[in-house]
This record gives structure tokens, C-alpha cells and sequence, in this order.
């Protein structure tokens, strides 16, 4: 899975150079962490990391270049995504 994950951090970066590395990876961490758990709560089998990947290089993508506009209101990763701190990549 980190393999998926490095390489859908590093296309975050190119997507949005507004974020440094720890952001990108915190936001793919939880996009992919989200899409598991809602397809898991709706009752769906499990299709592989192959398919959450699909689907979060999808969102970035799509959305990428503005994640950095929003605020995580999950309070255990929420100082990670905080803009002022940290350098950019």
C-alpha cells in the first residue's frame, strides 16, 4: 500500500504547490482511508487496492489543486493540514 500511497502523494504535489509533503500525504492518507470505510459501510465487497487508488488519483485530479483551501475537522490531523506550518515542498 505505501507504494500506492508515495506515488499518490507525489501526484498531489504536482497538482497543488501550495501544500508541502506532509500535507499531500496526510490528504491522500485520508481520502484513501475515507473511501474504504464508506464503501466498507455500505456493504460492498472489497475490490482491492487497485481500485482505491483508482479512485484517489480520480479526486486528486478533479480537486487536487484546491485541497489545500480546505480545512480537515478531524482534530487528529487537522495540525498536520494547518497552512502555517511547515515548508513547501
Amino acid at each position: 500500500m505505501n507504494t500506492y500511497i508515495d506515488k499518490l502523494t507525489n501526484l498531489l504535489l504536482e497538482k497543488n504547490d501550495m501544500i508541502s509533503y506532509l500535507q499531500a500525504r496526510t490528504w491522500v492518507e485520508l481520502l484513501w482511508g475515507d473511501f474504504e470505510a464508506t464503501y466498507a459501510k455500505a456493504g460492498r465487497p472489497y475490490q482491492g487496492e487497485q481500485m482505491t487508488e483508482r479512485v484517489v488519483k480520480e479526486w486528486i485530479e478533479s480537486y487536487g489543486s484546491k485541497l489545500h483551501m480546505f480545512q480537515s475537522m478531524r482534530e487528529d490531523v487537522s495540525h498536520y493540514l494547518d497552512q502555517s506550518r511547515g515548508l513547501l515542498h
